[in-house]
């Protein structure tokens, strides 16, 4: 049986070359994440698209056709979404309303384990195992995005792209795989760019060579929503 939850979209992330969708109930800070039947989950343009063709955009607020509950291990906020129905726009969140949204977690899950170049990124299999969830919407003063130089046997568009913030006392360096962001900063000159004020969708990944990684899913700048830039 097909059950619609209005969501407030916060996060449309790029997974491979398909799209992980997040966002809260309205009113509530109970997360789903909409997933597909595929064994990476993910969900591709015809599955998450609007009626008019058009992709979700993050603070869209948005009725998915959700099927049941689908956890896998910390990713605790799984739901199997219906294939087979259109997802509908039902209109725009603004930043008061994340406001009442923000959580804040003393840190982001457990610390301690980076990769090389990055900071409290990435947490064992065995240990992410135990956490209870694997997403958080939390506020930033400022974020400082780092880019690297692409690899040699690729292009502009795969240059990698991290977020650098501090969160309860902590220094964060990670992935950003916020599909807008990437677009926008990929080719303006220089490789550090500094934001504002920002809400964050941190959100944990699955297993990949035995680790679960801590992705900035999500940029939401105060400066952008209250200038009516993303209406």
């Amino acid at each position: 049986m097909t059950h619609f939850k209005r969501l407030v979209c916060l996060a449309n992330s790029r997974k491979g070359g398909e799209r992980c969708v997040a966002g809260m109930v309205v009113d509530s800070q109970q997360w789903v994440r909409p997933v597909s039947a595929r064994i990476n989950h993910e969900i591709s343009r015809q599955e998450r698209q609007y009626k008019d063709g058009s992709d979700p955009r993050v603070l869209d607020i948005i009725d998915i056709p959700l099927l049941h509950r689908r956890p896998s291990s910390y990713q605790s906020e799984n739901w199997l979404l219906d294939p087979r129905r259109h997802w509908a726009r039902a209109g725009r969140a603004e930043w008061n309303q994340l406001l009442t949204a923000e959580q804040r977690p003393s840190s982001l899950w457990i610390n301690g384990h980076s990769t090389p170049g990055r900071l409290n990124d990435r947490i064992p299999i065995e240990e992410a195992a135990t956490l209870p969830d694997s997403l958080k919407l939390v506020r930033v003063s400022r974020v400082t995005l780092r880019l690297h130089s692409p690899n040699a046997s690729s292009d502009a568009a795969k240059r990698p792209m991290d977020a650098v913030f501090r969160h309860g006392g902590r220094l964060y360096i990670m992935r950003v795989t916020d599909p807008e962001y990437e677009l926008a900063y990929r080719n303006k000159p220089g490789k550090v760019h500094e934001l504002g004020e920002s809400f964050l969708t941190v959100s944990l990944g699955e297993e990949f060579k035995g680790y679960a990684y801590k992705l900035a899913a999500a940029i939401i700048e105060r400066a952008k929503i209250e200038a009516g830039s993303k209406t």
